[in-house]
């Protein structure tokens, strides 16, 4: 097959698009395509009315379409190729009421009926026209008219009492042929339902190919279609697809069916051998290994067969002659210029004990479909199990049916949680909201994100689950949304800086002379008799020394707000980040004696390249993090662990850990927005600047938190 070939789009209308259709279609694709040597690409139809209108436009090479449709479509079609059920090209319709409740067509007036679709020829049209051409308007004879989808779908309905009657094809109008159809759909609870009234026939639906289709292409596929069941070669069962027959090409000239379906044609050898190995008896059917072998009876395999072929099938028998059981064996030939795979079984035939065997039996089959057809389902089979993603199936209870192996590794808690996995509750809970169409949902396991695909195949009672593994996308668009928030800050501290600098300045210049010029008045009024005017001066001073302090804090954000935004004031030097670690514990030892026992644990570390002032805010903001989340009512379990070591890379790694409440996933997840906290009389600024500080320097912070275990900060810098 040319892989420059375009391939030829095969659209299959919606009623076939069922579950247990799906590998069907795969095969038949796969089938067309060795046949025609054109690659084939088939598709179901959303609905019927999706087929007629690709047809109508010219964009479809080959359709599956309904007998309208072919009726329709077949003037200006290359061919139209009929269904073939129970040896007819055409089927009637069968009206389906419960056996209990029998209707009639003159009981018919306020009936419920559940028809499958607007354009199903069997399920709907058929049964219309019936009704019309006696005078019974549809729309005017029952109370209540709804299309289903499928004919199991509408059976259902009149079986549950959801309806009262609908419609069925059938090939022949008696009860003997609707009640072998209505099992098929229905099981065991087929004897529930009757039919009453059968319609006229309609020549049956069928594969329309287009005139898109090239002329050469077209007849090759007909080949193809017409003698899927004339080689005997086990390709039945992919007609299931279409619950046929066969296809057959219908002339106008022909209005009746064959008398006796086309004759089948298969490529086997069925042989007894004595213990001579002489062929007692021979039966054929086609050209085994292309040859001729009829009447072959008193020669042995080699006097029949070519010897590529004798020389295996004599050891075969000879094997199981000697061993006294059955040996099989496959080998492939080339015949006709084509390879062929061959299965081969040896059956010695009963004897007396302690009689050798009289005989042996033998069969040589010809497989080369039926392996092809093996291998396209091992690969099927082989897909979901191999994919590398998670893939699930499960009840609409959310009982766990499959899951693949990447699903079990991903989540090995997975059949032990079942339907209360949250992976399984939040597809569950998007089905449950309708909310096909709409945003895929995303579920967070274990500090991983993924993205789930959910369909529902309500026909199979089953839910579909894909999920795939956006953790690090969801960590890209955090960071991208970081930076953006960083930028709009950064825009605004600019300009809060521009504005508020200058008037802090002057404010806190003429607060600190107001403050000195009272304490100067204050010390030149300083006597008995100003005692009472010396207290309201140290009034005075205390408000002044709280204003400055408040603008001096005012200021200290405005600084902060600029470090976040760009790089800060260049005075790097190399530091040991063990003695700014000391420096920064010395600040916070006061605080922690009365709340955590310190632990550290100090191996060598290169020096690193940064400003030693800034580096210590940053420990400094970590160190009081861990201090205050730790409660001094806990002070004799809790601990504060200090870590310094060099990773495998060269990095210096700093290690803050605490046995505090810890952070539940949401706030770890806004940790480093500015302004961001849970701490009252905070203002959120600390872990902002940090971040922005480490990372100036080449670095990275990161955090991990667990409620009521405590929390983990690390701080990897680059090495000098």
């Amino acid at each position: 097959m040319s892989s420059l070939s375009a391939p030829i789009r095969f659209l299959i209308y919606p009623a076939l698009g069922e579950v247990r259709q799906h590998v069907r279609i795969e095969f038949f694709g796969r089938l067309l395509s060795e046949r025609a040597g054109r690659p084939i690409v088939v598709e179901v139809a959303p609905t019927y009315e999706r087929v007629a209108e690709d047809l109508a436009t010219g964009r479809v090479d080959m359709a599956w379409a309904t007998a309208e449709q072919c009726n329709a479509f077949e003037p200006q079609a290359r061919a139209v190729l009929r269904a073939v059920r129970a040896g007819r090209w055409s089927y009637h319709a069968a009206l389906i009421c419960r056996a209990q409740a029998p209707l009639t067509l003159e009981t018919l007036q306020g009936q419920r009926a559940a028809w499958v679709a607007p354009l199903s020829t069997g399920g709907y049209l058929l049964a219309r026209n019936h009704l019309q051409a006696r005078g019974l308007a549809t729309d005017q004879l029952f109370s209540e008219q709804r299309f289903l989808g499928s004919y199991r779908n509408a059976l259902l309905a009149v079986l549950l009492g959801e309806a009262d009657v609908t419609s069925v094809f059938t090939t022949h109008p008696d009860e003997v042929t609707v009640r072998a159809g209505l099992a098929q759909r229905l099981g065991a609870s087929e004897h529930l339902l009757t039919p009453f009234a059968f319609t006229e026939p309609t020549l049956a639906d069928g594969i329309i190919l287009t005139r898109r289709l090239a002329e050469g292409d077209a007849a090759a596929m007909v080949t193809a279609l017409t003698s899927l069941t004339q080689e005997g070669m086990g390709l039945e069962p992919l007609l299931g697809l279409f619950e046929i027959d066969g296809f057959t090409l219908v002339s106008d000239a022909q209005a009746q069916p064959p008398s006796a379906p086309p004759a089948r044609r298969a490529e086997y050898l069925a042989a007894e051998l004595g213990p001579d190995d002489r062929c007692v008896r021979v039966c054929v059917s086609g050209e085994p290994f292309g040859q001729d072998v009829q009447g072959k009876e008193g020669h042995t395999l080699t006097q029949v067969l070519p010897a590529e072929a004798a020389v295996p099938l004599e050891a075969l028998v000879r094997a199981a002659r000697h061993h006294g059981i059955g040996g099989r064996a496959e080998y492939r030939l080339e015949v006709s210029g084509q390879t062929r795979l061959y299965a081969a079984e040896a059956t010695p035939q009963p004897s007396a004990p302690g009689e050798p065997a009289p005989g042996t039996s033998l069969l040589v089959r010809d497989i080369t479909e039926q392996s092809t057809l093996e291998t396209e389902l091992y690969r099927l089979a082989s897909f979901p199990l191999l994919h590398p993603e998670p893939m699930l199936e499960l009840g609409l209870d959310g009982t766990l049916r499959y899951a693949n192996p990447a699903a079990h590794t991903a989540f090995p808690d997975l059949m032990v949680l079942s339907s209360r996995h949250p992976l399984v509750g939040a597809a569950l809970a998007w089905i449950q909201r309708g909310a096909a169409g709409g945003t895929q949902p995303v579920v967070e396991v274990e500090r991983q994100h993924w993205e789930l695909v959910v369909f529902s195949m309500a026909e199979a009672g089953v839910v579909r689950v894909f999920a795939k593994d956006v953790t690090t996308r969801k960590q890209m668009e955090t960071r991208l949304l970081h930076a953006d928030r960083m930028a709009a800050l950064g825009s605004l501290a600019a300009r809060v800086g521009h504005e508020m600098n200058n008037p802090l300045a002057y404010l806190m210049a003429n607060l600190s002379f107001a403050r000195e010029e009272i304490n100067r008045l204050r010390k030149a009024l300083r006597t008995e008799q100003n005692q009472e005017t010396l207290e309201e001066f140290d009034e005075v001073i205390e408000a002044l020394g709280d204003s400055w302090e408040g603008a001096d804090r005012l200021r200290v954000i405005v600084q902060d707000l600029h470090l976040l935004v760009r790089e800060p004031p260049a005075h790097r030097a190399w530091v040991d980040v063990q003695q700014v670690l000391e420096d920064s514990l010395k600040l916070v030892r006061n605080d922690l004696r009365h709340r955590a026992r310190l632990e550290k644990d100090f191996q060598a570390v290169p020096l690193v390249e940064a400003d030693e002032a800034r580096l210590g805010q940053v420990f400094l903001n970590l160190l009081l993090n861990a201090v205050q989340a730790m409660s001094d009512r806990n002070a004799g379990r809790n601990v504060l662990r200090v870590v310094t070591r060099t990773s495998p890379a060269g990095e210096v790694v700093v290690e803050i850990q605490d046995t505090g409440e810890g952070m539940k996933p949401e706030v770890l997840a806004r940790l480093f927005e500015p302004f961001f906290t849970t701490r009252p009389n905070s203002l959120g600024m600390g872990l902002s600047v940090s971040h922005a500080i480490v990372t100036s320097l080449g670095g990275s912070l990161r955090v991990e938190s667990e409620v009521g275990v405590g929390t983990r900060v690390t701080v990897i810098l680059p090495p000098q």
